[in-house]
């Protein structure tokens, strides 16, 4: 495909990270990289000096030497700094996106390359540590040039601020990790196992991916630095599926149930309904959001197979998804979920998966909007709340389709 348009479906199914053009950069996250610019208060020449929200994010360029990138707002500390890098509490004062653009555009972020066989380096320096941390940590980064000043998109991760190589990140305060992080770091067990562990005792979820990203979980002798992107993923399926089988052998909803939500230019509409617990999504792109730039809206659909893996490996699927779980978990109930999630213009730059997450874990925690006495009735109602009525409806129709096939089965593996 390379040297041809590329089709706005297939960026959307691929949101800049999968590559499915074959291009060797996407060329709408360039444009974002050219066009929004940062402005970075460095006080001191190539020094920042301020507290890590904390904020890690390790690359994979060059995998297996991948980049690490370290980030600090300039001057700033305490709540102050951890508000650079905060999705939860993002999510929860309903933090606007341009808002969100500005608070990372003042993260200044030094590089360094390291081999992902030897993530005892960023414990020994303290770096995997704070990246851990309850609260920020104080941290020093010499830079070896002063950087460009420019916002850099990713399309599954939040925005990174302008970076420069780094000739050494010093962590001059003291790292408050959870105590299950700390006891994970020694413990040889397989890298599931930690994760479910730290994500049932309360580990911060966010905390929890840098933990995985930074080479703390797992076999002490397998043990790897993991790309941000992969380790987000990574942590999104190790809980749901573990949280899939807690309760796939539960009771059925009784009732099918109608949520909404609203954040960032993105509409939600989740439909709950009794039968075997199975979860699909149909994502929407209309003209002038990051990856349909013109043209109709375009319609996405993802889906679990019976063995709960995914259609396809998509990160905004699989957040949602553990949202999903996580409130069928906390009723002891499974059932079918179908999440429409709608982008709209006011969506005009990508901040990553988080507020998929976030947005679907609130709407979950209330009462439901609506109930109905068939799927039928909730999907005619959820297509009336869209406004790409004949895009969502193209997929809805495979959705009714998938639904009667279903119940075919399960009336035969009764009789």
């Amino acid at each position: 495909m390379p040297g041809g348009k590329v089709p706005a479906a297939l960026c959307a199914r691929c949101k800049g990270y999968k590559r499915l053009c074959g291009l060797p950069q996407c060329p709408i996250l360039a444009r974002f990289r050219a066009q929004v610019f940062a402005v970075a208060k460095i006080t001191s020449g190539d020094v920042v000096e301020g507290d890590t929200p904390p904020s890690l994010v390790v690359g994979e360029e060059g995998y297996p030497r991948v980049p690490v990138l370290y980030q600090v707002p300039p001057g700033e500390q305490g709540d102050s700094a951890k508000w650079h890098d905060d999705p939860v509490d993002w999510a929860g004062k309903r933090v606007k996106l341009d808002v969100i653009l500005e608070l990372r555009s003042r993260l200044v972020g030094g590089v360094e390359r390291l081999d992902v066989r030897q993530p005892w380096v960023l414990y020994e320096k303290e770096i995997g540590l704070a990246a851990v941390s309850e609260t920020p940590v104080s941290s020093e980064v010499l830079l070896a040039r002063r950087p460009v000043p420019r916002l850099v998109f990713d399309g599954m991760t939040a925005p990174q601020g302008p970076a420069a190589p780094a000739r050494e990140i010093r962590v001059t305060g003291n790292p408050k990790p959870p105590r299950k992080i700390e006891k994970l770091v020694f413990d040889d067990a397989p890298a599931a196992d930690g994760v479910w562990e730290a994500y049932r005792a309360g580990v911060d979820y966010y905390a929890l991916i840098r933990a995985f990203s930074a080479g703390f979980i797992g076999r002490l002798r397998s043990r790897r630095l993991v790309p941000t992107r992969w380790a987000i993923t990574a942590v999104d399926s190790i809980i749901g599926s573990r949280l899939r089988s807690l309760i796939a052998t539960g009771n059925e909803l009784g009732q099918v149930e109608l949520y909404k939500a609203y954040y960032l230019g993105n509409r939600f509409i989740v439909i709950l309904a009794p039968g075997p617990l199975r979860v699909e999504m149909i994502e929407v792109w209309h003209p002038s959001t990051p990856w349909v730039r013109s043209g109709g809206p375009v319609a996405i659909r993802v889906w679990e197979r019976p063995s709960g893996q995914p259609s396809e490996m998509d990160g905004g699927f699989m957040a949602a998804r553990l949202a999903i779980l996580e409130a069928l978990a906390a009723r002891r109930r499974k059932g079918y979920a179908l999440v429409i999630r709608e982008i709209l213009p006011e969506y005009y730059a990508p901040v990553g998966n988080w507020h998929i997450r976030e947005t679907l874990r609130r709407a979950l925690q209330g009462k439901p909007q609506a109930t109905f006495s068939s799927i039928n009735e909730a999907l005619s109602e959820a297509l009336r709340m869209v406004d790409a009525k004949k895009a969502v409806e193209a997929k809805l129709r495979l959705v009714r389709r998938g639904a009667a096939a279903q119940q075919t089965l399960d009336k035969w593996l009764k009789g």
